[in-house]
């Protein structure tokens, strides 16, 4: 249930991600739709100018009764009023026509970008029920445990628990050294394992990306964030974030990856262990790559 769960977050996260991006282009558009739509109004407010010195001395251009029209439309299939205006008015005319076609255009694309994001708030609903139910259902499950599976299960984390306390431990993590080797071959690779290892211990929250709490890509996104490296948010998209490395291969700082959905990573600390967030059951801690299908690996740094 909580591997399922997990599929679930890392597509919960993606939307996540995309519906952040395409937020971000809707107020970018919307921001300069404003900024134009500001320049218009000056523009139509020398227009307004010239229109009343006009009906002072006389009477209002045809050109310039069209183009304050307040329905711009109107004004927008008018034929030949330009040529009918002399050559400022033309030009004052041209320029805010032109703006009026862009301004349209802007509102167009923010049209689109606020379909898109909608659609991306149904995506975000959609999965956050699909990973709630999961969680409650292995909840329910646990509840349901005997007193002793459940004393078992505590032993096993308990061990478990240990191994990572002893795993964090001296650690070299200098330069050099590949293969089986603790000692990561960078500084790059050794800021992000000793940002892992100082957080042994915090919970996992789906969704989460740290200081705190992570899920299970959240917590590889920050580990390389202190490194200076900017991975992407979900694990499909960060196996494919550097060169795609064999299981011989390993040395620390990989980025490993398991089941046949990409659905969880953790950080290679070298001797065939990793840094992780497993899962709500349990806190990041150092764990071995065998204890899940090994599905590839990637080198970031």
């Amino acid at each position: 249930m909580y591997q399922e769960a997990e599929v679930a977050t890392e597509k919960y996260n993606g939307a996540k991600e995309k519906s952040t991006k395409t937020r971000g282009r809707l107020d970018t558009l919307q921001d300069e739709a404003a900024r134009r739509t500001e320049r218009l109004n000056s523009e139509r407010d020398a227009l307004g100018s010239l229109a009343a010195a006009q009906y002072r001395d006389g009477g209002v251009d045809p050109a310039l009764g069209l183009m304050l029209s307040s329905d711009p439309d109107q004004y927008l299939d008018g034929a030949a009023f330009a040529e009918r205006a002399g050559s400022r008015q033309a030009s004052n005319v041209s320029r805010v026509r032109r703006q009026l076609r862009e301004i349209e255009q802007l509102r167009g694309a923010a049209h689109v970008e606020l379909t898109s994001l909608k659609e991306r708030q149904a995506e975000l609903k959609r999965h956050k029920t699909t990973v709630t139910g999961k969680l409650g259902e292995a909840r329910d499950l646990l509840s349901r445990l005997s007193d002793a599976d459940r004393a078992r299960i505590g032993a096993d984390d308990a061990d478990t628990a240990r191994a990572s306390r002893s795993a964090a431990g001296p650690r070299d993590l200098g330069g050099g050294g590949t293969g089986a080797s603790t000692t990561a071959p960078n500084s790059r690779a050794a800021t992000a394992i000793s940002y892992a290892y100082g957080k042994l211990g915090s919970p996992y929250v789906w969704g989460a990306t740290g200081p705190d709490a992570f899920d299970c890509s959240g917590l590889m996104q920050a580990a390389y964030r202190a490194a200076g490296i900017e991975l992407p948010r979900t694990t499909y998209a960060q196996i494919n974030a550097g060169q795609r490395v064999s299981r011989s291969e390993l040395r620390p700082g990989d980025l490993v990856f398991f089941y046949s959905g990409i659905s969880h990573v953790g950080l290679y600390v070298g001797n065939g262990q990793m840094v992780h967030a497993p899962n709500p059951s349990a806190p990041v801690r150092v764990a071995p790559i065998d204890e899940m299908p090994f599905a590839g690996a990637t080198r970031v740094a």
